[in-house]
């Protein structure tokens, strides 16, 4: 059984909001993707992705797709979210297949690394490897001081310590809820930090 959310739209509203929206009227998905959206993110998306970047990216996408397929909803007299929480699981499974093919493709570009006839082009090929991890750490320090303490501390803890949200919470002294809201943000800054670097 999925618990949905209280919703603070009445179901009339909702269902005329859906009506106005299959009518080709999008701005009226709004409301409904403005109050489901936190949910979906908290309880949803990031405890099955464990990172903020990707959860970021797949509620964005799950808006998008509601947004582009919302003629082939159905109301059935309930909430909306049921069929939006389905969609941002079809997401999740898509980045997890998606994970498992890029890491197949590392594994075997690792392999022909390491199995290169030619010792000295694989050896250059390493040394820039480790180059570049040089300078990805780097910049991935150089930003998280440039930040506010609370967002270093709660990317520090969740991200690179990969400590457990409810830890990260307790250390931090909030909610999970209200941890979730400052990762989320800490996220948000680190990423418009580095693409104005």
């Amino acid at each position: 059984m999925v618990s949905e959310p209280a919703s603070e739209l009445p179901l009339d509203e909702e269902a005329r909001l859906i009506r106005q929206a299959q009518g080709g009227d999008l701005d009226a998905m709004r409301p409904l993707l403005e109050r489901y959206a936190p949910p979906l993110y908290a309880t949803v998306i990031l405890p099955r992705l464990g990172n903020a970047v990707s959860a970021e990216e797949v509620l964005r996408d799950t808006l998008a797709t509601a947004v582009e397929k919302i003629d082939r909803f159905t109301w059935q007299g309930k909430t909306i979210y049921p069929w939006l929480r389905q969609i941002a699981i079809n997401k999740i499974f898509d980045v997890h297949r998606s994970a498992k093919r890029s890491r197949r493709l590392a594994d075997a570009m690792a392999h022909e690394v390491a199995t290169e006839t030619d010792p000295e082009s694989s050896a250059d090929a390493l040394l820039m490897a480790d180059q570049e991890r040089a300078r990805q750490r780097a910049l991935i320090e150089s930003t998280l001081t440039d930040l506010p303490e609370r967002y270093r501390t709660a990317i520090e803890l969740r991200l690179i310590g990969e400590l457990s949200r409810d830890e990260c919470a307790r250390r931090l002294q909030i909610s999970v809820g209200a941890f979730d809201v400052l990762l989320h943000r800490a996220v948000r800054a680190f990423r418009k930090h580095v693409v104005s670097l």
